[in-house]
């Protein structure tokens, strides 16, 4: 009985908590799954006319033999890799600036964080402008200030280059997130207790020795809590793209918009697919991340 009005009222607690997660996340996890393994690939069969049939892992299959979901996955890649290091070297380095004692750090921090606050759909509609692919006479944007400044060399074709357009839309991706990278490495800065400066000083320690040897190593958990977190952004790339390069053409697809188009010619099967490939790689980033942190906590 004791037991029973122990574990009771925390139960009761959470359980709103624990009910609305089965439902709209596990819950609409499990028919996404279950959509992805049926034949369900027109409106009549969306609509219930026509009944699914289960095929089984048959759509994976055809999603990952198809020419044009593998350049989804390369655009992905590439997009992340190029995010990533963007965001974590930019972060770290303004970070870096801003521990040493300046002055106006509140309004130059203010100034990185900015453009967190702006939505990517606004961004993207801005950067679309300065991403334009037009030169000679035609050259507007950063193409223009190029031709402008006598670097005509470094015009292009940007997003709609056949080979990398997707690290041109990675550009203001950076841009916008690398303030929010700056403040968790900030964040970490700020953490280290000043004794721990001071005895390093002390000990004849010079300051890059100092920021090397004794500040840079207390950064890891920082920086793997910033990679996990841009990481899984960049996973779900969607409306970025769709601003700048809408209609999302082939040089800048991803899986994301993949299961948007799909979706919308009412392909609800493989668009399904394509969400539950997504989950999978987020899986692989996050779980190994919340394993090392149950780990962490536990000594």
């Amino acid at each position: 009985m004791r037991t029973y009005k122990r574990w009771l009222p925390p139960l009761l607690l959470i359980s709103p908590t624990l009910v609305l997660l089965s439902v709209f996340v596990y819950g609409l996890l499990a028919v996404n799954v279950q959509t992805s393994m049926t034949d369900n690939h027109t409106s009549a069969q969306a609509a219930g006319v026509e009944p699914s049939v289960f095929v089984g892992l048959q759509n994976y299959l055809d999603l990952l033999g198809s020419d044009s979901f593998q350049h989804s996955l390369k655009n992905l890649l590439l997009y992340t890799v190029v995010f990533l290091v963007g965001t974590m070297a930019f972060g770290f380095l303004w970070a870096w600036l801003l521990d040493r004692p300046m002055r106006f750090e509140g309004i130059f921090r203010s100034v990185y964080l900015f453009p967190m606050a702006v939505s990517f759909v606004a961004s993207g509609v801005v950067w679309r402008w300065l991403l334009n692919s037009n030169q000679g006479e035609q050259a507007s944007g950063l193409n223009r200030l190029f031709q402008i400044v006598g670097l005509d060399f470094l015009q292009n074709n940007w997003w709609n280059n056949n080979s990398v357009g997707i690290t041109a839309i990675a550009i203001p991706a950076i841009w916008q997130l690398s303030g929010y990278v700056m403040a968790l490495f900030l964040a970490g800065f700020r953490g280290i207790p000043e004794e721990l400066r001071e005895a390093a000083r002390v000990d004849g320690a010079t300051e890059w020795k100092l920021y090397r040897h004794v500040l840079f190593p207390q950064l890891g958990p920082v920086a793997l809590s910033a990679v996990v977190i841009i990481g899984h952004m960049s996973l779900k790339a969607f409306d970025l793209i769709m601003a700048i390069s809408k209609p999302a053409n082939y040089q800048t697809k991803v899986p994301a918009i993949d299961m948007y188009q799909l979706k919308a010619s009412f392909d609800y099967a493989s668009s399904a697919a394509v969400g539950s490939i997504l989950l999978v790689i987020v899986a692989v980033l996050i779980i190994p991340y919340l394993v090392h942190l149950a780990r962490e906590g536990r000594r």
